[in-house]
């Protein structure tokens, strides 16, 4: 696995270009924030210019201040002046000499002398920047501490020599909240921006870290509770959660075909079991069925009466009964056959001939009950990889219960074709009487038969012996129209 493909250094880049992203982000906020502020004091210095000037102005000129702002002819742009709040000139006695705010200005009294008004009556001051380099002034402006500073704004005080002794021109400029909240808030929400970025991009690094082991817990859980069929996604991933997930599917499959064969050994194991009781059972009860056997067609041979009328009675009766010799003999053979193991000598057949072997079993009474036989045979499709002897009694059950399942006539097809996956497909299909849905998932299972004489091992054997030889057999049938059996073999 490359070292890049890893998940922890892939965690480790990621979290370094967040860190870096969030450097660079607070660096250009940083900067940003310096670029506004070195514009707000342009700003600033350019308002406080204004404001000298227009204080100068108040000081010489015979005009008013506010009376000069409107004045056509002044020099001064409205954005400038919207910057400023008010202009106070305080002469020497520190009363108001000229201001804008017209509650401030000198008034004329009854003997028409005018009046200034006190600075330190103003209450309503902002407070004033710098006062410490006013020396002892400091303490004639009522605006030095922010405990006696009610108004919002800032004040700046510039002191002018003149001829009358020491004035001052008291700058007061508007101060907008919401933009300098926006200022002071703008760092914290872009910070807050990044920090929120940061906590996803995390929180998916971990939703997707967390997520595959969450899947591999579950499995585990399944796996603990006997599915060993469960597998997990993500095994196509490159880092260690993919080979993680990679090893628990190679695990369970492990485990399942563990499973499988300790199932196959333990049918091995009781079909050896049953397979040498039932070869004990069988000899001891072939022995007497071979002596009544014997015995029998000695009797016939013998002793039949002489009187016709008893002697068919005679006849009949002997015949029952090796007929019925005989089924219980089929019936041991049958039940030998499934219970042993199968020696198979697999060797390249012809299929086409032990088709035709085993309809010849059945071509008298298929002909007594008006049945046609036919076979189809496609070009290469007749070599396969089995036992002859064996698979003939696959085709001789198939072929018997075709024939018995058509008493009053129809037709038994047989038709052998090359099949994907190189494999041989026969197909056994006959017109007879069909098998019900109910009944049909439980054919292949050892002894489940629907006729009364039936051992119900005939289509088990048949099961077995195709799965014996890596085939497979499936079977379709509607009730009324007839049975279609598929059985597909190894080609050689």
């Amino acid at each position: 696995m490359s070292f890049f493909q890893t998940f922890r250094v892939r965690l480790l880049i990621i979290l370094a270009i967040l860190f870096i992203a969030t450097l660079f982000v607070q660096y250009y906020l940083n900067l940003e924030t310096e670029r506004q502020n070195e514009r707000l004091r342009e700003v600033q210095q350019q308002v406080l210019v204004a404001g000298v000037s227009l204080g100068f102005n108040g000081l010489s000129a015979s005009d008013r201040m506010r009376d000069f702002i409107k004045r056509e002819d002044q020099a001064y742009d409205a954005t400038t002046i919207n910057q400023i709040k008010d202009i106070i000139v305080i002469n020497k006695n520190w009363e108001v000499y000229d201001c804008l705010n017209e509650n401030y200005l000198p008034t004329q009294n009854e003997k028409s002398e005018t009046v200034y008004k006190k600075l330190k009556d103003i209450n309503d001051l902002p407070l004033l920047v710098n006062a410490n380099r006013l020396g002892n002034d400091r303490n004639n402006f009522p605006n030095t501490e922010i405990s006696n500073s009610s108004s919002e704004g800032e004040a700046h005080a510039i002191p002018v020599e003149t001829d009358q002794g020491r004035w001052y021109v008291m700058i007061i400029l508007k101060n907008d909240k919401r933009e300098a909240f926006w200022r002071a808030a703008q760092p914290l929400v872009y910070t807050l921006g990044i920090l929120l970025i940061s906590t996803l991009v995390t929180i998916l690094l971990v939703w997707r870290f967390t997520r595959p082991i969450a899947q591999l817990s579950n499995a585990a859980k399944k796996v603990a509770a006997g599915d060993l069929q469960v597998r997990v996604r993500g095994s196509e991933r490159t880092d260690e959660l993919g080979q993680l997930a990679a090893r628990f599917n190679e695990m369970t499959a492990e485990l399942e075909k563990k499973q499988e064969l300790e199932t196959k050994l333990k049918e091995v194991e009781k079909s050896a079991v049953v397979g040498r009781l039932a070869s004990a059972i069988a000899h001891e009860i072939r022995n007497p069925l071979n002596y009544i056997n014997l015995t029998l067609d000695q009797l016939r041979a013998k002793f039949i009466p002489e009187d016709e009328k008893q002697a068919e009675t005679f006849e009949k009766l002997t015949s029952q009964l090796k007929t019925e010799v005989s089924r219980i003999n089929q019936l041991v053979s049958d039940f030998l056959r499934y219970s042993r193991p199968l020696k198979l000598d697999l060797q390249p057949a012809n299929v086409r001939r032990v088709i035709d072997n085993s309809l010849n079993i059945v071509e008298h009474q298929a002909e007594e009950q008006a049945i046609k036989l036919s076979v189809i045979e496609h070009e290469n499709a007749s070599i396969v990889l089995a036992d002859s002897e064996v698979l003939r009694s696959v085709f001789n059950n198939l072929f018997l219960n075709a024939v018995q399942a058509m008493p009053h006539g129809g037709s038994l097809n047989v038709i052998i074709s090359p099949d994907e996956n190189n494999l041989i497909k026969i197909e056994v299909t006959d017109t007879g009487e069909g098998i019900s849905g109910e009944n049909l998932p439980k054919i292949f299972e050892p002894y489940f038969s629907t006729k009364e004489t039936g051992t119900g091992l005939g289509l088990a054997i048949v099961k077995r012996i195709v799965d014996e030889h890596h085939g497979t057999i499936e079977v379709a049938s509607v009730e009324g129209k007839g049975t279609k059996f598929e059985i597909k073999l190894p080609k050689a």
